[in-house]
C-alpha cells in the first residue's frame, strides 16, 4: 500500500461503522466462526464451564470494542491464560470444582480492578521490563502444560485424580497406548485437519476456518459414534492377536451447555480475600493478562494494514473494564488476541466495529443455537488446544531463540523449567534473575542495572541527537523509551552509540521497532557507533558488546 492511501485513514466511531460495515460486518463474521470453538475449548481447559468463555468473548466483541485503544484486535479469552486460571480453580477450590469456580472469579475481579489502575497510571509501557526471552519461554511453557493436559481428553482418557503437573506428563504415555478409541478418532482426526490446513496453500480453502472444519467435521464423527446415548462398545473383539477392549462411552464427551443463556450467569464468591493463595491468582492473572494483551496489541499493530498505533494504556484500561465485567457475571479473564487478531486482519477489517459484530454473532448462536453447541465433542476442542499449545512450544520457537544467542536460549530454558516445576510467577522471576546475573557476569556496573545514561538534544529545527552512556538493557531503558515518545515527528534522529558498553537484545528490539515506526511517519533514524560494537550471534539483534 501506498503512503498515499495510507494517509486515508479509516474512519472510527459511528462514521467508521457507516463507511466499513461491509467489510468489518464479513470480517466479525469469519471470526466469530473461529471464535466459538476455541471460546469453548479454553473455557473448559480452565475449568470454567463452556458458556463462560462465550460470555467473555461477546463483552470483549461488544463492550471493550467501544472503549479500547486499538483498531482491529479482537478480545477474548486466550490459551496463555488457561494455566493461571486453572491453577486458580484448583487451589482455591481444594477439590470442589464449582466453588474454585466461584473463587477464581472473585480474582479476576480484584485482578480486573488492577488492569484498570494500571491502565489509568499510564503502565502500559512496563511491558518492556520483562525480556523477550522470559515472555517466549513463559508462554512455551503454557504450550507445554496445555498439551500435557490436553492430549488426555482427546484420547478419551482422564489422568489420576489429584495428579501432579509432571504426573499428568509422565502418564501421556498411558494415555496414547490405552486411548478410548472412539473418542481417539475424534481428536486426532482433529488435530490432522488442523496440521493439514497449516500446510495448504490454496487461498480459497484457507478462507475457510480450520477450527470450525474441526468442529464440524468433530460433529459428524459424534453422531456416527452416537455419543448422544450413553453406551459401551467393544474394540477390535474379533482381533486374535490382541486382547478386546470394551469402553464406555456417551453425553458426557459431549459440550454440556444450558439451552437458556440467562441461567450461565454465575457470581463471585469474595470469601477467600484475606488469604495468600486468593492473592496469588490475582497477580498471576493481572501479571499474565496484562503482558499477554500488551504484547497482542503491539503485535497486531505490526499487522494493521493502514500502520496505526494502539493507545497501550487505555487499551489496558479498557481490557481491565471489560475483564471485571465478565468476572461478576462468570465470564473468563480476556486479553487481546492474536490469532484470532492477525485473521480479523487478513480478512479485511478497518476498525472496531469487527471486534463488535464477532460479539454480537456469538450472543446470538449461544442465544439461537444452544443445542447445536451441545453436540460439539470435547475431544474436537481439545485437538484445537493441543495444536495451539504446540505453537506455544514448538521446536521452532526454540530455534528463533538459539538464533538471537545462546544466553537468550539459557534465560528461555530457565524459565520454562521454572513455570514446569513451581508455578508461572516463580518460573518468571527465575528468568529475569537469570537475565540479570547474565548482564553482571558482562561486567554491567550495579549503579547501571536499573538507571540509564542519556542525553536528548535538538540541535537545530531538524535534527535531533541521543547519546548513550554505560549499559541499555531491558532493566533501565524506560526512561529513554519515555523520552523518545514525546519526539516531534517528521525530524531527523542520530543515536550515538559509541560509548554504550553493552545494548542487550530488548533494547536492539525496540531500536529496530521505533526507527520503522518513526521513518514510516517521514522522520529518519541514524545509529553510529555500532560498528564499535561485536554482536554475540549472527542475529541482527543479538546483544552488542562494545570492542575491547
Amino acid at each position: 500500500m501506498s503512503k498515499a492511501s495510507l494517509s486515508v485513514l479509516p474512519k472510527t466511531g459511528i462514521e467508521g461503522l457507516k463507511e466499513n460495515w461491509r467489510s468489518d460486518l464479513l470480517s466479525g463474521f469469519l471470526v466469530f466462526l473461529i471464535a466459538l470453538p476455541l471460546c469453548l475449548g479454553i473455557s473448559m481447559a480452565s475449568g470454567f464451564p463452556p458458556s463462560a468463555g462465550i460470555i467473555t468473548a461477546i463483552i470483549g466483541g461488544m463492550l471493550v470494542s467501544r472503549i479500547n485503544g486499538s483498531f482491529v484486535t479482537i478480545n477474548g479469552p486466550a490459551a496463555g491464560l488457561i494455566v493461571v486460571v486453572l491453577g486458580a480453580v484448583q487451589e482455591l477450590g481444594e477439590g470442589d470444582a464449582m466453588a474454585g469456580y466461584r473463587y477464581a472469579l472473585a480474582a479476576i475481579v480484584i485482578a480486573s480492578a488492577l488492569q484498570i489502575v494500571l491502565g489509568l497510571l499510564k503502565a502500559g509501557r512496563l511491558s518492556s521490563f520483562f525480556p523477550s526471552s522470559v515472555v517466549h519461554g513463559m508462554l512455551a511453557a503454557i504450550g507445554i502444560i496445555i498439551m500435557a493436559k490436553q492430549i488426555h481428553v482427546m484420547l478419551g482418557v482422564a489422568p489420576e485424580k489429584g495428579s501432579s503437573l509432571l504426573s499428568t506428563i509422565a502418564q501421556v504415555p498411558h494415555s496414547i497406548f490405552n486411548p478410548n478409541y472412539e473418542i481417539a478418532v475424534i481428536g486426532l482426526v482433529g488435530l490432522g485437519i488442523l496440521i493439514i490446513w497449516s500446510l495448504i496453500k490454496n487461498p480459497i480453502l484457507k478462507m475457510i476456518p480450520a477450527p470450525l472444519v474441526v468442529v464440524l467435521v468433530g460433529i459428524a464423527l459424534a453422531k456416527y459414534f452416537d455419543l448422544d446415548h450413553e453406551h459401551m462398545y467393544l474394540f477390535l473383539p474379533d482381533a486374535s492377536f490382541l486382547s478386546p477392549h470394551d469402553h464406555t462411552v456417551g453425553p458426557k464427551f459431549l459440550v454440556a451447555i444450558s439451552d437458556n443463556f440467562m441461567s450461565s450467569f454465575n457470581f463471585p464468591d469474595f470469601s477467600k480475600i484475606g488469604t495468600l493463595e486468593f492473592w496469588e491468582a490475582v497477580i498471576s492473572i493481572s501479571l499474565v493478562g496484562s503482558l499477554e494483551s500488551l504484547l497482542s496489541a503491539m503485535a497486531v499493530d505490526k499487522l494493521d494494514t493502514y500502520k496505526r498505533h494502539a493507545d497501550l494504556d487505555k487499551d489496558l484500561t479498557a481490557v481491565g473494564i471489560g475483564n471485571l465485567v465478565s468476572g461478576l457475571i462468570g465470564g473468563l479473564p480476556m486479553i487481546a488476541e492474536i490469532v484470532r487478531s492477525s485473521a480479523n486482519v487478513n480478512n479485511g477489517a478497518k476498525t472496531q466495529w469487527a471486534n463488535f459484530f464477532h460479539g454480537t454473532f456469538l450472543l446470538l448462536f449461544v442465544v439461537l443455537f444452544p443445542r447445536l453447541i451441545h453436540s460439539i465433542p470435547l475431544a474436537a476442542l481439545a485437538a484445537l488446544l493441543v495444536f495451539t499449545g504446540f505453537r506455544l512450544a514448538s521446536p521452532s520457537s526454540f530455534a528463533h531463540v538459539m538464533d538471537i544467542g545462546k544466553e537468550q536460549l539459557f534465560i528461555f530454558v530457565v524459565t520454562i523449567i521454572g513455570v514446569l516445576a513451581t508455578d508461572l510467577l516463580v518460573g518468571v522471576a527465575l528468568g529475569i534473575v537469570a537475565k540479570f546475573l547474565i548482564h553482571i557476569l558482562r561486567g554491567v556496573k550495579l549503579k547501571n542495572l536499573f538507571k540509564i545514561y542519556f542525553t536528548i538534544e535538538q540541535k537545530n529545527s531538524e535534527t535531533i541527537e541521543v547519546h548513550i552512556v554505560g549499559s541499555a538493557i531491558f532493566s533501565n531503558f524506560l526512561a529513554l523509551k519515555t523520552q523518545l515518545a514525546t519526539v516531534e515527528k517528521g525530524q531527523s534522529i542520530i543515536f550515538y552509540l559509541n560509548q554504550a558498553y553493552l545494548i542487550d537484545h530488548t533494547v536492539m528490539e525496540f531500536f529496530h521497532d521505533f526507527q520503522h515506526n518513526y521513518e514510516d511517519n517521514g522522520g529518519k533514524i541514524t545509529f553510529i557507533g555500532l560498528d564499535r560494537h561485536e554482536s554475540l550471534s549472527d542475529h541482527p539483534l543479538a546483544v552488542r558488546r562494545i570492542k575491547s
